[in-house]
């Protein structure tokens, strides 16, 4: 009997990578590879790569020269935005074999036949027009949660993202295959399904090959909130300018979706969000986050923002420092701003020094702490409930309330992959919270 060969996967960036790496992951495994983990020894490793941040070019480089280590005789695939941006670049890689930009990566067993390594990395990427189909992606990563594609590709064009080069269009996948990936998912014991896309608020578009909305993100929502065995429901990041007040008031007495909310900001400044051609002012923002507040006061509200973006003067990064210090928000995502080649903004005046950037974005994220500190003890001594994850990390287990509130719990393996009523106690050490449970082992 023919020993089957083994693929292992790496993946740099966002959500909806997982879900696509999972999903190539699936692949393999029909055509007769058995998957291992990335730190053991594989016929094939894979790498799903990110064009965001320069570190996730730099890290791409860190993970071959891992796979070459464990196995100087295998074959490295990369695919993903990066090799459709960069794709010559990446195959100059020493040790890179296999390049397949947006098209071509769920298509990656059709390319392998010959695993001897090449001297110089195969190259397979489409024009970025091209990329105007939909394949449907969800990520089973652990038992607990999951997250499940429903949109792909973006047709804003703000001037420091290369993500619509990478991805293609705005199309999204049609509302029954979302239900139908959905019934799966549950039905393998997973608790909680996270939405997650490019633009996952522009929902509806190109659904069937058509410009126009066939469905709505409001839609999408209502529809998964009847799927029976579904448990939790989570929305990933989505636009201030989409995420519309109906969506906030169905999630507020919605069945399964839960009370956290990832809203990018990016700047508090308007003259800056103008220049980064953003689709909406900061006026729009504070809207948002007062409706959330209005009926859902106990939810997470999670926010992106970019420090150091050219033109950024001292008095518009302290403009965005007191707005995000004087709102009502929960946490902060801080990027420091980098070049990105095709981008407009790379010819924009008014470059902002990296030590400056390094400055700013030191300050925000420790408004980040203080903001976090603040909305977990607001949440001190109420009922909530956890889902557990996996992993024991120093005699502790550790899971997150509906409304994103990490905490945790001393080890118990009965509490793994369970949803547990419990009631916030205190503030640990480590920023999470200790908890009592209000039904002792008794899954909700």
């Amino acid at each position: 009997m023919e020993n089957r060969k083994k693929v292992a996967f790496y993946t740099l960036g966002c959500k909806l990578n997982f879900s696509e790496t999972s999903t190539i992951a699936r692949n393999f495994n029909d055509e007769g590879f058995d998957r291992v983990d990335f730190e053991e020894i594989a016929d094939i490793y894979v790498i799903n790569t990110c064009s965001v941040t320069d570190n996730a070019d730099k890290q791409f480089k860190q993970v071959v020269r891992k796979a070459m280590k464990l196995n100087e005789k295998a074959f490295v695939a990369a695919v993903g935005c990066y090799a459709q941006l960069k794709p010559e670049e990446l195959a100059a890689v020493d040790g890179v074999d296999l390049v397949l930009g947006a098209t071509e990566k769920f298509k990656i067993t059709d390319y392998i036949h010959d695993l001897s390594k090449n001297d110089m990395g195969e190259v397979h990427s489409c024009e970025i027009a091209e990329a105007d189909f939909y394949v449907g992606s969800y990520s089973i990563g652990d038992r607990t949660r999951a997250f499940l594609k429903v949109q792909d590709g973006c047709d804003y064009k703000c001037t420091y993202c290369t993500i619509p080069l990478a991805r293609g269009i705005s199309r999204s996948d049609a509302l029954e295959n979302v239900l139908k990936n959905a019934k799966e998912i549950s039905a393998q014991n997973i608790r909680e399904i996270v939405l997650t896309g490019v633009n996952i608020g522009d929902y509806g578009k190109g659904e069937f090959g058509n410009k126009k909305h066939e469905h709505t993100f409001l839609d999408l929502v209502q529809a998964l909130d009847k799927v029976e065995g579904i448990e939790r429901l989570r929305i990933s990041s989505i636009e201030p300018n989409l995420l519309k007040n109906e969506t906030i008031e169905f999630v507020s007495k919605s069945r399964t979706f839960v009370p956290h909310f990832h809203i990018p900001l990016q700047s508090g400044s308007n003259d800056i969000l103008k220049l980064m051609k953003r689709r909406y002012l900061r006026e729009v923002y504070i809207d948002r986050v007062n409706k959330i507040r209005e009926v859902m006061p106990h939810a997470c509200i999670g926010v992106d923002v970019i420090v150091g973006f050219p033109g950024e003067t001292d008095e518009h990064f302290l403009e965005t420092y007191h707005f995000l210090n004087e709102l009502d928000i929960s946490y902060l995502h801080v990027f420091t701003y980098s070049e990105r080649d095709n981008t407009d903004a790379v010819d924009m005046e008014g470059v902002v020094p990296s030590n400056v950037r390094a400055k700013r974005s030191k300050m925000l994220r420790g408004l980040s702490v203080k903001k976090r500190r603040a909305f977990y003890e607001s949440q001190l001594g109420t009922n909530r409930t956890v889902l557990f994850e996996g992993e024991n990390k120093e005699g502790y287990i550790h899971g997150f309330t509906e409304n994103y509130v990490k905490v945790k719990t001393p080890w118990n393996p009965e509490l793994v992959n369970t949803l547990q009523k419990i009631n916030l106690t205190k503030i640990d050490e480590d920023g999470s919270v200790r908890l009592e449970f209000l039904n002792k082992l008794a899954e909700v």
